[in-house]
């Protein structure tokens, strides 16, 4: 289980789904895992990228002696929400992870900036710009804090986008959230995202490819959340009649509907993986 990609990125997002599905199923486990630079992973100064990620995956799932190297001769179910269902869509689709399934929760593939505002010689040379100065000594911090990294901020993102119905932001969400982004170096994966430097494809026709090249290979459940973003739901649509999504269907939520509504979530998956 692979949390979205974004500053408030945390295993935890999946805690509830993880829960239910291997209480369905006592022969089933779940491992949930940080992406580097997220979550409780460390945060180096390095420079992230979309392939930054992808290798991580591969890495992870390919370890003999990682969490997944016990499952010898069986190939895992990975969902992932946001970016990291994309991201594990082209691990899968380049042959360099043998899954049994992928299940797409909200999947997107434009970072914040991008997808609002392109991505021209000029709006890509501005997201550089944006990108340095997060990363800057002093400056950085100061720029994170006033965009990201404060209470009314993290509240204003979930109760806009990240979840569907203000009711269910409390302040634990809110106060667990804002202690990630204050964690040594917690700015510099996030300024990759927000400026594009994590989105796998660059186009939707490359994202309506990169799901079309999954087909003989495994099957995709598409989970499209009603609430998301005019932009983003827009791009999840697109894979209605991808070839090599074996089933699309449409949930309540925002871009973490695996977190505001787990039981429907977990419902679909548990469905999807026993007709497997």
């Amino acid at each position: 289980l692979l949390p979205t990609v974004s500053d408030v990125s945390t295993t935890e997002e999946w805690k509830a789904v993880s829960q239910d599905i291997v209480t369905k199923d006592s022969s089933w486990r779940s491992v949930i895992v940080d992406w580097p630079g997220f979550g409780l992973s460390d945060r180096p100064a390095i420079d992230y990228t979309a392939d930054t990620l992808e290798k991580f995956l591969v890495d992870f799932v390919m370890a003999q002696d990682g969490p997944l190297g016990s499952t010898t001769g069986q190939s895992p179910v990975i969902a992932g929400g946001g970016h990291a269902a994309t991201i594990a869509a082209k691990a899968i689709a380049g042959g360099k992870i043998n899954a049994r399934a992928l299940v797409a929760v909200a999947p997107t593939w434009a970072g914040p900036l991008p997808i609002v505002f392109g991505q021209s010689p000029d709006a890509v040379s501005k997201y550089g710009f944006l990108r340095g100065a997060l990363r800057a000594p002093a400056v950085g911090w100061a720029l994170y804090n006033a965009l990201v990294s404060s209470r009314s901020n993290i509240r204003k993102q979930y109760e806009s986008h990240v979840y569907s119905e203000s009711s269910n932001v409390t302040d634990a969400i809110v106060d667990s959230r804002l202690a990630l982004t204050k964690l040594p170096g917690a700015r510099y994966a996030p300024a990759a995202f927000l400026t594009g430097l994590l989105d796998p494809v660059k186009s939707r026709e490359e994202f309506v490819e990169l799901f079309g090249a999954l087909d003989g290979k495994v099957p995709a459940l598409v989970m499209v959340s009603t609430a998301s973003p005019r932009r983003s739901r827009a791009e999840m649509e697109a894979l209605r009649d991808a070839k090599g999504v074996a089933k699309l269907v449409e949930i309540p939520g925002a871009l973490l509907a695996h977190e505001e509504f787990p039981g429907r979530v977990a419902s679909e998956l548990y469905e999807f993986l026993s007709n497997l």
